[in-house]
């Protein structure tokens, strides 16, 4: 497995955990994680019992559980990252005597980890997986920064390589096969969304309430994110805007950490907003949140399975959302949310305006919320959809 997220080596994090279960689905899983060498990672060492895999003592293996270690590929620059990425999974592969029909690489991603596994597919023959967690294909990926540009070209390129691929959401499926019209031929596409443990957001008790925090305010608004400029976060603060004209006892809390926090604190004071916007750090207790709020927004410009809303679902909120996955797979308009366009605030505050003054319609997409997600897929079922996924890419080289 080829990934770029350093939570592998953190104890008690949740995709730490994810990853203990996916060793259970088969004989040996071994994963290269893609990472700068920052003043973080002398921290995640802590706690490893830990040994280098031969002839690359720089990268040291850590245990995960007794079939599943992973390798950080340290560099200071992405170039030398995939270098070393790529050096350290070749080395896996040869010591583990690895080959066509006994194993299969997954890469987390068709960019980076896409292309380290492009390379080991050309050079060992053995079966490629791309897993597809973004709407790359939406114009906002590629407009927001030239190294989202450059990763669009990866992905067009090495995608119809792939021996399996499995998307996260159904519009990215179709966005793959509008993009690649016969004769371009793509190995069966698996929908598997990402799977959350939903049931402490259902069952979930609140250890406070929010309108008891902010009592002189009657509807609260939720956004909980990471700061950063896809999440558009901007677009909930000029839709308040429109909103306090005719309810000005709106709240929009917005729950998060990241580089566009500067710029949220200035566009809040420049719209004269402070008594109606406010920013709090990222909690641990995200789920008194969710069940004590009255509506979740989510304003990106492009996702690809979006946890947030799922979470808020598991909580009974209605959703306002832009029109990126889930909208139309999870959340559907007028049923359980509305969906609106991306970068619209106006249409947003419209869509606020409304859930505030038509109580009924407010209760029943609650109602509707909370039918929703006594159907998301359970462990067990996800579990055995992913080993299908990788056993798929692998019967495919086979067959040829």
């Amino acid at each position: 497995m080829l990934s770029t997220d350093e939570n592998i080596f953190k104890e008690g994090s949740e995709v730490r955990s994810r990853i203990f279960e996916y060793g259970k689905l088969v004989e040996e899983l071994r994963i290269v994680v893609l990472t700068a060498r920052n003043s973080k990672f002398p921290r995640l060492r802590q706690g490893f019992a830990g040994r280098a895999i031969s002839n690359f003592k720089t990268n040291p293996q850590f245990q995960i559980s007794e079939n599943t270690s992973a390798y950080p590929a340290f560099s200071m620059t992405s170039p030398f990252c995939l270098m070393r990425a790529y050096k350290t999974s070749s080395s896996i592969i040869r010591n583990w005597k690895l080959e066509i029909g006994n194993c299969v690489v997954t890469a987390q991603d068709p960019f980076e980890t896409g292309l380290v596994g492009y390379l080991l597919k050309k050079r060992f023959g053995i079966p490629l997986q791309i897993q597809i967690h973004t709407d790359f294909l939406s114009p906002y990926f590629g407009r927001e920064s030239l190294k989202n540009k450059i990763r669009v070209l990866i992905a067009k390129k090495i995608i119809p390589s792939a021996d399996g691929i499995r998307v996260v959401s159904e519009r990215i499926k179709n966005s793959l096969l509008s993009l690649y019209p016969k004769p371009y031929t793509l190995n069966p596409i698996i929908v598997l969304p990402l799977f959350y443990d939903m049931g402490r957001f259902i069952d979930g008790i609140p250890n406070f309430d929010l309108h008891n925090k902010y009592p002189n305010h009657n509807f609260i608004i939720l956004s909980a994110s990471r700061f950063s400029k896809e999440k558009n976060i901007g677009m909930a603060v000029k839709a308040m805007k429109k909103v306090l004209e005719k309810y000005p006892k709106t709240l929009l809390l917005i729950v998060g950490a990241g580089p566009e926090r500067e710029n949220l604190k200035s566009q809040i004071s420049n719209l004269k907003l402070q008594d109606n916007v406010v920013l709090e750090d990222w909690t641990k207790d995200i789920i008194s949140y969710y069940k004590t709020s009255d509506v979740f927004v989510l304003t990106s410009n492009y996702e690809g399975g979006a946890r947030a809303p799922v979470e808020a679902i598991s909580s009974g909120l209605p959703i306002i959302m832009t029109d990126v996955p889930p909208a139309g797979e999870l959340i559907i308009d007028n049923v359980n949310g509305f969906v609106v366009g991306v970068d619209d605030a106006d249409q947003m505050s419209e869509k606020i305006i409304e859930l505030v003054s038509d109580k009924n319609k407010y209760l029943k997409f609650r109602e509707n919320s909370l039918r929703m997600a006594e159907d998301f897929i359970t462990k067990e079922s996800y579990l055995k959809l992913y080993y299908r996924a990788l056993a798929d890419a692998m019967a495919s080289v086979s067959a040829q």
